[in-house]
């Protein structure tokens, strides 16, 4: 160690200095990335043949194909998108929801799911009679979209029934009963089998796009409360072919025309 009191005092400050630049230049450097730098390189024939790439995707589209083609469920009828008010298909996707969301909520929440509303063009293709496997659920539906619990007041409920007479479209419903009327009113709303309560707060099931106020349906903007499951509505299908052998298929009447 270097004695400073036995030398001058400009020879002190020299020495201090000299140590100061010796601890600058001995440590460690930080780097910083200022910038990026990338290029598009097109699969050739020259680069890469066609049967090249084929072989190498082989083994994973093999191993997809096999989980998507494996047999889950036995479907007894053509479930499709045809009706006025309400479809097989669409009753069929709200009632799982609806059964399959209800032990999530009770679970976080101590609460049960009301209802269940989807869209009716979510749905992008029939499920077919027949054997019933993880690829059909991938293609009645191919979005990403999770299930979503909103709490709704019983005016919300008259602006769903409102709202589906205005569209002329069958949205799928389950647990929730209406009337229309011969002059297009609304009547008799019942959730659950009994009357609309206007003091109460009803929990309906949907999707996540539909919550933020997809398809116009702003309504789900008033909730008062949302539980997001995270149980995608694609998984809800498919989780629902392994718990049965055949398909159960409801056919009672949501939406009634005098």
């Amino acid at each position: 160690m270097v004695k400073l009191k036995n030398y001058p005092v400009g020879m002190k400050h020299f020495v201090l200095l000299l140590t100061f630049i010796t601890l600058i230049s001995c440590s460690s450097h930080q780097y910083y990335i200022t910038k990026i730098e990338g290029k598009k390189i097109g699969i050739t024939e020259k680069q890469t043949s066609v049967d090249e790439i084929e072989k190498y995707i082989k083994p994973y589209r093999e191993n997809i194909d096999k989980d998507l083609n494996e047999i889950l469920a036995f479907c007894p009828q053509n479930l499709d998108k045809n009706g006025e008010w309400q479809t097989n298909i669409g009753c069929f996707l709200a009632d799982i929801t609806l059964e399959k969301s209800n032990p999530i909520f009770q679970k976080r929440e101590q609460k049960s799911i009301d209802f269940c509303l989807l869209n009716h063009g979510g749905i992008r293709t029939i499920i077919p009679k027949g054997n019933v496997t993880a690829r059909n659920a991938y293609e009645v539906i191919p979005f990403e979209n999770s299930a979503v619990i909103i709490g709704l007041k019983g005016e919300q409920l008259i602006e769903i029934a409102n709202y589906i007479v205005s569209e002329k479209k069958p949205h799928p419903l389950a647990g929730m009963t209406f009337i229309i009327t011969k002059d297009n009113k609304i009547k008799n709303i019942q959730v659950q089998g009994k009357p609309l309560d206007f003091e109460k707060t009803y929990y309906v099931v949907t999707s996540d796009y539909l919550s933020n106020g997809g398809d116009n349906m702003i309504f789900f903007k008033k909730g008062i409360s949302r539980c997001d499951t995270d149980y995608k509505l694609r998984n809800i299908i498919i989780d629902y072919f392994k718990d049965v052998d055949t398909l159960r298929i409801n056919t009672d009447v949501r939406i009634t025309k005098e």
